[in-house]
């Protein structure tokens, strides 16, 4: 598979299957993520690996993973291990928002390579986390959480502009703008498909 038709059929998995990945993978994913463009090769980036059960039950209570449409949830199809992504601040403390999202790229796509689905999530209970379950360091901080396991769903993409939703048979709707919408060719606004 090329890099292209990865980036054509990953999509962000919300449902998971019950089967551990392995320390390996995982560190291959970090690795992944490490190895991103970082602004200046600052590399203020630190990752936090967290794929035992009891911590895993902890970050999914401090996340938040996309409303209405995961009353599916329960205790069996939650992610098996997360990436919490760190930014050092005696590094960097800001302009590390592209880095962040160049590294999360990286570790989603190649998660996907190894038939891992991932979710990536902004918005959680960062205190929670952050001191009180893994005690971080005052110069670090929890920008990104990429929660990982073995896809139980398999999303599907649809051209228009809504928001995702879940059918009568639980198959997840994911909407894109289409590319005639978005792709304009040496003016704003000027749309050319011939030009392809």
């Amino acid at each position: 598979m090329t890099t292209y038709e990865t980036i054509l059929k990953r999509r962000t998995i919300r449902l998971f299957k019950k089967k551990k990945i392995s320390k390996k993978i995982l560190e291959k994913l970090v690795n992944a993520g490490r190895l991103a463009p970082s602004a200046r090769n600052l590399q203020p980036l630190e990752y936090l690996v967290v794929d035992d059960p009891i911590l895993t039950d902890k970050v999914f209570e401090n996340v938040y993973f996309g409303g209405k449409i995961e009353k599916l949830r329960t205790r069996e199809n939650r992610p098996v291990a997360y990436i919490l992504v760190l930014v050092n601040k005696k590094i960097r403390s800001q302009d590390f928002e592209y880095d962040v999202g160049l590294a999360a790229e990286n570790i989603v796509l190649a998660a996907f390579e190894k038939g891992i689905g991932s979710c990536i999530i902004k918005v959680f209970q960062s205190q929670n986390l952050e001191e009180k379950i893994f005690s971080l360091p005052k110069h670090c901080f929890l920008d990104l959480v990429i929660a990982l396991g073995y896809p139980a769903e398999k999303p599907v993409i649809e051209e228009k502009r809504e928001n995702y939703w879940r059918d009568e048979n639980n198959v997840l709707h994911v909407p894109k703008r289409p590319l005639k919408e978005i792709l304009y060719w040496n003016q704003y606004g000027k749309f050319k498909k011939e030009n392809w």
